[in-house]
């Protein structure tokens, strides 16, 4: 997280109450040497980004969100305590949105599945940190991107 650019929080008209926490994962693989990104759409908007969700009940954050990696990318690897990166966004929902953060933890990929409880809602690909930093829309998250050094775990 070294030299990643910090932006300020945005509540908009909430409280430091109604920040809410989303845990992500930052699903890579190594190949020919190179490291690359998975990313997928969002179901609502079908922008590019990392699996994340809410926080489960008896589950820790990296178990959560490995949990979100195998159900909305179908990928199944070795996850990693020491987040990448944390980025701010607003969830939008039909009655608001809501401002939330996400912490990024990074997996590592070890089996990629054919089939996976989201596979018709969502698209996956594979990416050089370049390319996938430019095709997500939030900048902190593109800023995680770049910056992911696996050498550094």
């Amino acid at each position: 997280m070294k030299g990643l650019q910090q932006l300020e929080i945005d509540l908009g008209d909430g409280s430091k109450t109604d920040l809410r926490t989303q845990f992500a994962a930052l699903c890579y693989r190594i190949k020919d040497e190179k490291v690359q990104i998975c990313l997928i759409t969002s179901r609502r908007s079908g922008r590019w980004i990392v699996p994340k969700g809410w926080p489960m009940n008896g589950e820790t954050p990296t178990d959560a969100a490995a949990t979100e990696a195998f159900e909305e990318a179908g990928v199944k690897g070795k996850i990693h305590s020491r987040p990448a990166g944390v980025f701010s966004y607003y969830k939008v929902r039909s009655e608001d949105e809501l401002p939330c953060i996400a912490i990024v933890y990074p997996l590592r990929v070890k089996k990629v599945l054919s089939n996976w409880p989201e596979k018709k809602e969502r698209q996956r690909k594979w990416l050089s940190r370049k390319k996938a930093a430019a095709l997500v829309d939030d900048p902190e998250l593109a800023a995680i991107i770049l910056g992911f050094d696996p050498d550094s775990l």
